[in-house]
């Protein structure tokens, strides 16, 4: 019959209309786990409201829009005057409106915030990921803003207000405001040290005139941003460097109304993070204060910079977790060869290994977020501070290392589908190496830990304490806990191993946390493939002995209606 071959058979219907979160089973058994009871009735009813919006058909076209319509930079206006702005789409802004109004840059200010944030920031990014990156600036700014107290108190609660306004205009005429960073230079990039951007005193009062080149700086359109720059008051034996480099604040309207001098160069133009703007920038003559003391810089911007690779943690780990749903969601649909895909061996092996890894990454991203709610609630758990100090740059090298290739595998399940654009499989390829590069890529992260490691004895106490918690539940653990025992032993000239020591810290770490917490199938799955050996280096090459039937079912997204 005429027309007869447009009719449409044996297509995974899309992956929309549920709640992103009641389907994530790791990530709500997570959130469960390190609430205190009386938080966990309400953060699991506005975290459930906050994955229906994801799991959306309107939130999904926003995120499409954005990225098909990237930013617009605008130096000029019409009569030639330098105005500096950056344009987007409308679905740009709808998303972020929304990432603020979830109290995605609000985890300092309630308790529990940080689980909570992080569980949204998750799920948030699977929807779009490139405004996590204005949300996430927001979030880690406030720890750096609290080295001096006047600042924080002004600007701390615009930061973490649930109220997104777009418009550029004072910041004490807006009731929310936005943060972005800029650290690094041409010459310098992950060597901040480097840097040249000179700030030269106004006043007593700590504020300053800087002039300098960004390389990059994170979310141009932004209320403020945090920068570096050499202050020539600055004492040389803070930064070990013979320069003053400190931190300051650089508002992009001044009190009085007038824009900051603030010359965006141009966007660039990246891989993935398209509906996101990253820009280089000029400082000539433009208005900052001081945030610390002259010389501090780093140690001023550190808490800001452990903050955001968290959430590249997070970042990682929600792609990572969306790129799977979308696998199982299309195999457990798609007929091939008599059968489901789902329900074939092999198919159903590599599924299983794109789980464990998936489930993996956000059992880690939870703990570290509770440690982070312990290390900044009332009192300060000086314990969990040290255990982030080591295991955030460790996860950060190690789980956003991963999300790249189980993006790309995750896509090969639904075959040529899932090399269309359409199928939004190829926007999280794209965006899988994103967290791996920004705030210090792996050499840098790994390098973190070997200095963490080396200098600081409670940091290396309290990771090994909690792996410990699950030593005597799997002999594959307990022999990995051994044999990390004996390469910390040796630290001398261990810069060239530097990488494999923290793969080994990130993969116990996680093996710990998913003997004490996952189901038993997840478990003895991650420990004989990354613990014991008994896996290959591609994904599906778990041992087929394993229940990986029931590994793949923990993973499906169930829709709803």
């Amino acid at each position: 019959m005429a027309g007869s071959t447009h009719t449409v058979t044996n297509q995974a219907p899309p992956l929309v209309g549920y709640d992103v979160f009641t389907a994530d089973r790791a990530l709500t058994a997570a959130v469960e786990r390190h609430l205190a009871p009386e938080l966990r009735e309400e953060a699991m009813a506005e975290l459930s409201g906050l994955g229906r919006g994801c799991g959306s058909a309107q939130v999904q076209e926003w995120g499409a829009l954005a990225n098909e319509n990237p930013p617009v930079l605008r130096t000029h206006d019409r009569y030639g005057h330098r105005v500096d702005e950056v344009g987007f789409h409308p679905a740009w802004h709808r998303l972020l409106g929304k990432g603020v109004s979830a109290g995605l840059t609000a985890a300092w200010s309630r308790p529990g915030g940080h689980v909570r944030r992080a569980a949204g920031f998750l799920m948030w990014t699977q929807a779009e990921a490139g405004n996590g990156c204005p949300l996430s600036m927001t979030h880690a700014a406030v720890p750096a803003l609290r080295a001096d107290p006047e600042l924080a108190a002004e600007w701390e609660p615009r930061l973490t207000s649930r109220v997104y306004d777009r418009e550029l205009r004072p910041a004490q005429l807006k009731a929310g405001a936005l943060f972005g960073m800029g650290m690094t230079e041409k010459q310098g990039g992950s060597d901040v040290r480097a840097n040249t951007t000179s700030a030269r005193p106004l006043a007593e009062d700590g504020t300053y005139e800087l002039t300098g080149h960004k390389w990059f700086c994170s979310a141009p359109m932004s209320d403020g941003f945090l920068v570096l720059a050499r202050a020539p008051g600055g004492t040389a034996r803070a930064e070990g460097n013979g320069g003053g480099l400190t931190c300051f604040l650089v508002p992009r309207v001044l009190a009085d109304g007038t824009r900051n001098v603030f010359l965006i160069q141009r966007l660039k133009d990246k891989l993935g993070n398209r509906s996101n703007a990253s820009a280089e920038v000029e400082f000539a003559g433009t208005w900052a204060r001081r945030v610390g003391e002259e010389g501090r810089g780093v140690r001023t911007i550190i808490d800001m910079v452990a903050a955001t690779r968290l959430d590249c943690v997070l970042g990682s780990a929600g792609l990572m977790r969306q790129a799977v749903a979308q696998a199982v969601h299309h195999c457990a649909y798609r007929e091939a060869f008599g059968a489901k895909l789902v329900d074939q061996p092999l198919m159903r092996n590599v599924l299983a290994d794109l789980a464990i890894e998936s489930e993996a990454a956000t059992t880690l991203a939870l703990r570290l977020a509770a440690a982070y709610d312990a290390a900044h609630g009332e009192g300060g758990d000086e314990r969990e501070r040290a255990l982030l100090r080591i295991a955030v740059p460790a996860a950060k090298y190690w789980v956003t290392k991963r999300c790249a290739p189980l993006a790309v595998e995750a896509a090969e399940c639904l075959g040529g589908n899932g090399y269309v654009e359409e199928s939004g499989m190829p926007r999280l390829v794209r965006e899988s190496p994103l967290n791996s590069i920004w705030e210090g890529a792996g050499n840098v992260q790994a390098l973190d830990v070997l200095r963490a490691l080396g200098r600081e004895p409670l940091a290396m106490d309290a990771y090994l304490t909690e792996v410990g918690l699950a030593r005597g539940a799997d002999h594959r653990l307990d022999a990995a806990i051994r044999g990390l025992l004996t390469e910390l032993a040796d630290l001398e000239a261990a810069e060239g191993r530097a990488r494999r020591l923290v793969e080994r810290l990130a993969l116990v770490l996680q093996g710990s946390l998913l003997v004490r917490f996952a189901p038993p199938e997840v478990a003895d799955a991650f420990c004989a493939a990354r613990l014991g050996g008994d896996g290959g280096a591609a994904f599906g090459t778990l041992p087929p002995t394993l229940d990986l039937a029931s590994v793949v079912e923990r993973a499906r997204p169930v829709a709803v209606a």
